[in-house]
């Protein structure tokens, strides 16, 4: 990636060695096909360039969003999408559920929302003498938590063992969630009324977090004036089984991570812990998260290594939601502080040398 990427406003810079790398060693990812249709196989990156154009034509989105949103599934983990109302942050969600294919669930989170209402209850059976269970919405391949800081903090407990652990106990028995397992959270930071801010715990197994920003002139327009203005997700379809998101994720654990990265992923992290102004900084969690956030971003370009310009375009989704800041708000003001503070530590800490990769 050269030039400059931006995430929420914040534009991060990106350096040369992607290009240095790609042109010296122009290997692409040797993973195992997936069958299709047809029974020919096409490469994990086959399917994602499917998914990602499918994507862009129902969304107004940019495309940063829509590769982030690809690169976290990709990865195994959660996106928290977090934004102004009316931009699309659940029409993007839908999207990935209908294209991944799967079970999916939408959940649109209430302050009187209960622990069982997303878990599942066991109700008696006086067929069978016995307590049945009766799973709840977490019980999805794709689970969409809409307005997910309007439930209440016991509501939102729930939450931390479905996505940390992928799985649910109820009444002392452990009910494996299915796999994969994909939950996609949104939530408007402006509007305090009525809202709970998420605690760091769960802000923390989110493994990445974005902003849409505002569409660009042309793009509104052309949401005006399309055929499928009131309805952007008619006509899409499966791309993909659950079976080939397992084909490609176990693709992308594959994915060569060097030593000489991993010690300046460290670093990122390490020096979110000693940035004045920031009271903690990102945990162990924030650095298995970028490790393979990076894995997954190396796939999608085709390639079987990890370069440090994927950990530079990815740092500031990844790590900036976990700092807690001294004296910080909660809103748009905050979500802009702690993106610019990765962003200047991007910049400042030191990336390894080529002939280290």
């Amino acid at each position: 990636m050269q030039g400059s990427t931006q995430y929420g406003g914040v534009e991060l810079s990106t350096s040369k060695t992607e290009t240095a790398s790609t042109s010296s060693s122009s290997s692409t990812a040797s993973t195992p096909g997936i069958p299709n249709a047809s029974g020919t196989h096409q490469p994990p990156t086959h399917i994602i360039a499917q998914l990602s154009d499918a994507m862009a034509g129902a969304l107004s989105c940019s495309q940063d969003v829509i590769d982030l949103a690809i690169t976290t599934f990709v990865a195994g983990g959660h996106l928290l999408l977090e934004d102004v109302p009316g931009v699309g942050k659940t029409t993007l969600a839908r999207a990935m559920s209908i294209l991944i294919g799967g079970e999916s669930r939408r959940i649109q989170f209430t302050p009187d929302l209960l622990p069982s209402d997303l878990t599942g209850v066991s109700i008696y059976s006086q067929g069978s003498g016995q307590f049945d269970f009766h799973p709840g919405p977490l019980f999805a391949n794709i689970v969409i938590a809409d307005e997910v800081n309007r439930a209440n903090p016991k509501a939102q407990s729930a939450m931390l063992e479905a996505m940390g652990e992928r799985q649910i106990s109820v009444d002392g028995a452990t009910h494996t969630l299915p796999d994969p397992y994909f939950v996609v959270a949104t939530q408007n930071p402006i509007e305090l009324e009525g809202t709970y801010p998420l605690p760091e715990a769960q802000l923390d197994r989110f493994m990445a977090c974005t902003s849409f920003g505002y569409p660009s002139s042309q793009a509104e327009a052309a949401m005006l004036t399309g055929a499928h203005m009131l309805r952007p997700l008619e006509g899409l379809t499966a791309v993909c089984s659950t079976d080939d998101v397992l084909t490609i994720r176990r693709a992308a654990e594959q994915v060569q991570l060097s030593d000489a990265v991993a010690d300046y992923i460290v670093s990122l992290t390490a020096a979110t812990r000693n940035r004045d102004g920031v009271r903690y900084g990102a945990s162990p969690r924030g650095s298995l998260h970028l490790a393979a956030m990076s894995r997954a971003r190396a796939l999608t370009q085709g390639r079987t290594f990890v370069i440090p310009d994927d950990v530079q375009a990815l740092a500031v989704p990844v790590l900036a939601h976990r700092l807690v800041l001294d004296n910080a708000g909660y809103g748009l003001s905050s979500m802009d502080r702690v993106r610019q503070i990765i962003a200047d530590l991007v910049g400042a800490v030191p990336v390894p040398r080529p002939d280290r990769l």
